[in-house]
């Protein structure tokens, strides 16, 4: 007896590997690879290139991603903060339109806005040319703006393109903190900006962390708005130095300096929520917003429209003006931009169905490994599979590389040993743009999955157990017809991320395949603005489509939190 109830033992403390807890695994594992890939690819360089590099190009570019974070930082806090307050505190006229219209920066890609402000404010521009006939000047000679290229452009530009990341998630927070504590301040004697600032604002302090390392790390990802605007980042250097130099050791020493980049911004995140807590017995009821009268109300409304306007509103009235206008000349659209929107979408689409596909496995192993109680390797996947998001598209663009390159060589051997011509299986094609898309976007599936399958009630996994269900059998029929609400969100942001993805694009794409986002990079490059509007356009019309849902479920979703 003594020894089953040892093996008994044994057996429930032996890992339980079954086909779901190894795909997803594997899947962590394709994640994990580029980056171990990219320390070895950066230690097939000569003994004096990290010498050299540490020296002549990382100090500038280090400096310049540093003061640009630090920048695009404190304007995403200080106008996503506000705003978030303003919209869920207060009342005035168009509140009900600005809580939603905030979120609009979102769909317009940091690149496009640089695109578009260069033109919009170049010395023969529309504004600069405009305020020199109100003012009676002839001549940029005689009156001109400053330049908006440089590093101050940059981070205003960012700053209220990325500014909705620290507002979606500090409003959140606002709108489900509990309007006794709130009165309580207020009964104490504390005025509104003492009741914001020793109140709402420290408890808001993990959601604005939250919100400020995703714009951090999407500004750190960023090439086309920082080449454009002429500030040497160590984005811009990873590719300039990859494509220009042909010095892939170099562009992977860069690289590991950005990857340790991000994991510094990582663990201040993590510094900003520790220790934050929040506990009460009672559902918490929500604040009631104070009516705004006279002057104050139209500042507020002044005050939450001026990101909307300089975010969203200018840059995209001027895409859709410069379109028309191409379009009523007679312009038309070229043939190569309706072939680089027919790669746009196929390459987005395989990409979807892919991540989706990745994302569900990783939470399906998750919640199996739950249901037995040991969800530790199942955790520690999905972890992993994580990772992709916050590296920066040109690092793990450059940690592909190898592992495509293995994987290339060892198919040709095999193709040889048949009989059969080599050739380049994956290096340069469009599995690998799609892989690089699977392994950055793979968390945003994973998430939507594993929120969905938490709502699902465990009593339904016992029940189709109880009848003979096996795991694969079980998500079919029980689980995916109740996850296809997730599911179909977790798709749309990935098909609209996919499409604007511009970094990853430009070093893994093959030869002659251009998609949306590298057209108007080329376009831009060459000073050809009127040629780019039309893509441009057509990129910020999809990314209005994940906007539009965020505005429809993140309100509920905050309103149900609070709600008796």
């Amino acid at each position: 007896m003594t020894t089953l109830a040892a093996a008994a033992f044994r057996a429930r403390a032996r890992p339980h590997l079954d086909g779901w807890l190894l795909a997803a695994l594997l899947v962590a594992g394709v994640v994990l690879l580029p980056l171990l890939a990219l320390a070895w690819t950066a230690a097939q360089g000569s003994a004096g290139l990290w010498s050299h590099i540490a020296a002549s190009v990382l100090p500038a570019a280090a400096w310049n991603t540093l003061l640009l974070l630090a920048g695009v930082g404190a304007l995403v806090v200080c106008i996503g903060t506000g705003a978030a307050w303003l919209v869920t505190a207060y009342e005035f006229p168009g509140r009900g339109v600005m809580a939603w219209a905030l979120l609009l920066p979102l769909a317009v890609p940091t690149y496009i806005v640089a695109y578009a402000y260069l033109d919009l404010l170049h010395p023969l521009g529309p504004v600069q040319s405009l305020l020199r006939t109100l003012l009676g000047y002839d001549s940029p000679r005689d009156f001109r703006l400053p330049d908006i290229r440089g590093l101050g452009g940059c981070i205003v530009l960012l700053g209220f393109v990325l500014y909705p990341y620290v507002y979606i998630t500090t409003r959140a927070m606002f709108m489900t903190q509990a309007a006794s504590l709130l009165e309580a301040a207020r009964t104490l004697g504390a005025g509104r900006a003492a009741l914001f600032r020793r109140v709402a604002l420290p408890l808001a302090r993990p959601a604005i962390a939250v919100g400020a390392a995703l714009a951090l790390l999407e500004t750190l990802n960023d090439i086309g708005a920082s080449e454009f605007l002429g500030v040497q980042t160590m984005t811009v250097s990873v590719y300039t130095t990859w494509i220009t130099r042909s010095d892939l050791p170099g562009a992977a020493q860069i690289a590991l300096a950005m990857l340790l980049l991000v994991v510094v911004l990582i663990a201040i995140e993590r510094h900003g929520r520790r220790r934050q807590r929040y506990a009460s017995t009672l559902r918490p009821r929500p604040m009631q917003r104070q009516r705004l009268h006279g002057g104050a109300a139209w500042l507020a409304l002044a005050a939450a429209a001026l990101p909307v306007l300089v975010g969203f509103v200018a840059p995209t009235a001027y895409l859709v003006a410069e379109s028309w206008q191409r379009f009523d000349a007679g312009g038309g659209v070229s043939p190569t931009l309706w072939s680089s929107a027919w790669n746009t979408l196929r390459v987005a689409t395989l990409a979807t169905f892919a991540t989706v596909g990745a994302g569900l496995v990783l939470a399906w192993a998750l919640r199996l490994a739950q249901a037995r109680r040991r969800p530790a390797l199942a955790s520690l996947a999905m972890r992993a599979g994580s990772l992709g998001y916050a590296v920066p598209g040109t690092v793990l663009a450059i940690g592909l590389l190898a592992p495509l390159a293995w994987f290339d060589d060892g198919a040709n051997l095999l193709l040889q040993g048949l009989g059969m011509t080599p050739r380049m299986l994956l290096m340069g094609s469009v599995s690998a743009l799609v892989l690089a898309y699977v392994l950055r976007f793979a968390i945003i599936a994973a998430g939507s999955a594993e929120a969905g399958l938490a709502r699902i009630p465990a009593s339904l996994d016992q029940a189709a157990r109880g009848l003979g269900d096996p795991a694969g059998r079980m998500l079919r029929r029980v689980h995916l017809p109740l996850l296809r609400p997730s599911l179909a969100a977790a798709a749309l942001l990935v098909f609209v991320d996919a499409m604007k993805e511009l970094p990853a694009t430009l070093l893994l794409r093959p030869l002659n395949f251009e998609t949306l986002a590298t057209w108007l990079y080329a376009d831009a490059a060459r000073g050809a603005y009127e040629d780019g509007a039309v893509a441009a356009l057509l990129i910020v019309l999809a990314g209005l489509l994940p906007v539009i849902l965020l505005s429809r479920t993140g309100p509920a979703y905050a309103r149900q939190a609070v709600s008796p």
